[in-house]
């Protein structure tokens, strides 16, 4: 059974919290550009929603900065790889 807390797991550990989600967010755009539908577009956008959310946390809390910044780096990597899987399906 789950142990119970005041305050969750992804607020004591914002960095793992942000690899996580960067990760997660990169699965779904490589979900996007091998099966481009609409609903795993949508799925893409609100996973890097959360990783960029999960980003600021982190740098709120000036939390593994380094592993920030490479977080950072690589989510704009999968913000501009969404935006071209996007841009072909609309074509």
């Amino acid at each position: 059974m789950a142990k119970k807390s005041d305050i969750s797991w992804k607020k004591d550990n914002p960095s793992t919290f942000l690899n996580n989600s960067v990760q997660k967010a990169d699965r779904a755009v490589k979900q996007v550009m091998s099966h481009p539908e609409e609903i795993a577009v949508e799925h893409a956008f609100n996973s890097i929603a959360h990783a960029e959310n999960a980003l600021s946390n982190a740098e709120e809390r000036q939390e593994h900065m380094n592993t920030a910044e490479q977080s950072k780096e690589q989510l704009a990597m999968i913000k501009q790889q969404l935006h071209e899987a996007d841009e072909i399906m609309n074509k």
